[in-house]
């Protein structure tokens, strides 16, 4: 018997298949440092424990996208191993901060699958929930991976594209207990700008741009235990490239995205998502954001805003998609979510 792991190819995921994934990870400060090493990372909620205190929280939890690395790194192996692109993410909420010294684990449904008119792969859809080591709920979200079929003859499964919600209504987005932006202090935050100065439809440009390294983007696959092999072996793309993880934009994007929006200080919903187009090491990224909602909340001096996350590579900002509605080819990453914000 094989006692290899060679992943799990399209015809091996069977409608509602609950996986359960290996390896629960402990998170300590090193995720926080490494995360900033890799990123330019700058929003003052997740860089200070006495910020984090002033704003109701106990201390700084770990930047919202490192512990959703951490959860999606858990399911690669299961998930995405053979895969040929993740496509996209729906639905996802982040449900409760995450510590140093909380123990995360992951676990998937699979929610949907249709095989390709190609016959050669297929779109596995799955439901991923994060849970720390009281079984809470940390953060869930959907995303759906084109994966290889391991053997082309095999019969198609019955096609079952879930429906799937378009935005999270900001009455669903869970606002950590004990925030509070009464007494938030924008000189430490790095700029002046509150809810109440974006409106909606409007554009940022966030003007920086990070030269995509090999080093870099390596450095931080390996960092969330991501095996997927687009992205660590060379041979397995007929380009000899390694497709670097999407997840490391997202988070590029993100960090790009202070300079305009610093106060945009926690993700807590993500609405949809796409990698338009892939990315390798020599490319520059930029970013640029739209406002495309903004929500009241009860919770005293906070406010949820809706935002576009725009990646580009180098391209012209606010220019998404061609006269045939396709994205453009410059376009790396069209994320849409919701951010916590001092009113």
């Amino acid at each position: 018997m094989a006692k290899t792991n060679p992943g799990r190819f399209f015809e091996d995921y069977t409608l509602g298949q609950v996986i359960e994934h290996a390896v629960p990870r402990t998170v300590s400060g090193g995720e926080r440092a490494l995360y900033h090493a890799l990123y330019p990372a700058r929003h003052a909620l997740y860089s200070s424990d006495a910020f984090a205190q002033a704003s109701g929280l106990p201390k700084s939890p770990i930047d919202d996208l490192a512990a959703f690395h951490v959860v999606f790194g858990k399911t690669v192996p299961d998930v995405s191993l053979n895969a040929v692109a993740n496509l996209g993410y729906a639905e996802g909420r982040w449900l409760k901060p995450v510590y140093e010294g909380d123990t995360l684990r992951s676990t998937s449904e699979v929610i949907g699958l249709k095989q390709n008119s190609n016959g050669k792969t297929g779109v596995v859809y799955v439901r991923t929930r994060g849970m720390n080591q009281r079984d809470e709920v940390v953060m869930e979200y959907v995303r759906w991976v084109m994966v290889r079929k391991r053997d082309v003859d095999a019969p198609a499964p019955e096609a079952v594209v879930p429906e799937l919600s378009k935005v999270i209504d900001a009455k669903d987005l869970v606002i950590p207990e004990g925030l509070d932006f009464s007494n938030y202090d924008f000189t430490l935050a790095g700029e002046a700008h509150r809810w109440g100065d974006y409106e909606i439809g409007e554009t940022i440009d966030h003007v920086d741009g990070v030269t995509l390294e090999e080093a870099e983007h390596m450095m931080a696959t390996r960092l969330w235990q991501n095996t997927a092999k687009v992205h660590f072996d060379a041979t397995f793309r007929p380009d000899g490239q390694r497709l670097i993880y999407g997840g490391h934009i997202i988070s590029l994007a993100r960090a790009l995205s202070f300079n305009g929006l610093a106060n945009a200080q926690m993700i807590v919903g993500l609405n949809g998502g796409a990698h338009a187009n892939p990315a390798f090491s020599g490319l520059t990224v930029k970013a640029w954001s739209e406002v495309l909602d903004k929500a009241e909340t009860d919770v005293p001096g906070v406010g949820a805003i809706r935002l576009r996350l725009v990646a580009t590579k180098g391209g012209a900002p606010f220019a998404l998609r061609g006269e045939d509605g396709k994205y453009l080819p410059e376009v790396l990453l069209d994320l849409d979510y919701w951010a916590l914000m001092p009113v």
